[in-house]
């Protein structure tokens, strides 16, 4: 049985290296390569775009993939949405692999919206000293305001137009929640902006800012395709991975989507 991993992320790689060396099962991860160098999962791997639904569809058959496991980053764009066309009409399994979301406890200042624009605007009632965790691209949302500073922390150096007065701090998680406490002193930081990404590797920043007592904007997740099973370990992918190569059939009736 041949697996097709749209990866990318932590839980990507995770799947990748328990499904690698099993026998009869060969595992193909994917990455989208906006990443210069990225952390490669074990097994085989193809970097670039498919083009779209159709192509990925052309991609499945060509290589006669069996099962497909979107495990991209929860803000990864339409990529979901192509998967579950390509799935659809390639007649075969589709999982989504989707680490949960965060939620605020007790003590929590967050303000939650829906885009970077909304968040861009509600800063100026917020703070004046942006810690801004969004990734390194979509900083034009932000690029008006020049009365804040910013604080931009991503992988690689983010691309224009980003806002005037901002210092770029290149790294990669996970952090550490002593890290990001003096992360928040050192820059004097009063507002903290992140997608909800979900995860442990970043989550130490709103420990940090909730004890500082600093607002925390959150940018909500976009919607995912409807009908389309969730899990949220790599675990629980591997045993929905196993169910199917012990029945030994294709197709999406094999797997009835389950509620998100």
């Amino acid at each position: 049985m041949h697996v097709l991993i749209l990866g990318g992320t932590a839980e990507a790689r995770r799947l990748a290296e328990l499904l690698h060396g099993t026998p009869d099962l060969t595992v193909t991860s994917s990455l989208a390569g906006r990443v210069t160098a990225p952390r490669l999962p074990a097994g085989e791997v193809r970097v670039g775009g498919f083009g779209g639904a159709e192509g990925l569809l052309t991609w499945v058959r060509d290589h006669a993939a069996d099962v497909i496991v979107d495990a991209t980053h929860p803000f990864a764009g339409t990529i979901g949405f192509h998967a579950a066309e390509a799935a659809a009409l390639a007649g075969i399994p589709l999982l989504a692999l989707r680490r949960p979301g965060w939620t605020p406890v007790e003590g929590d200042r967050w303000h939650e919206v829906d885009s970077s624009a909304e968040a861009a605007a509600s800063l100026p009632a917020l703070g004046r000293r942006v810690f801004l965790t969004t990734g390194r691209t979509g900083l034009a949302a932000f690029a008006g305001l020049d009365g804040l500073w910013f604080l931009v922390r991503s992988v690689e150096a983010p691309e224009p137009p980003f806002p005037s007065a901002m210092e770029v701090l290149l790294d990669r998680g996970p952090f550490t929640l002593d890290g990001e406490r003096e992360l928040l002193r050192r820059h004097r930081v009063d507002v903290l902006v992140t997608k909800d990404s979900g995860g442990a590797a970043t989550a130490p920043k709103l420990t940090a800012a909730r004890e500082a007592g600093l607002p925390v904007v959150v940018v909500r997740r976009p919607p995912a395709p409807p009908d389309v099973p969730v899990v949220p370990d790599p675990h629980d992918a591997v045993r929905w991975i196993r169910a199917h190569q012990a029945r030994g059939r294709c197709g999406p009736e094999r797997f009835p989507p389950t509620p998100r």
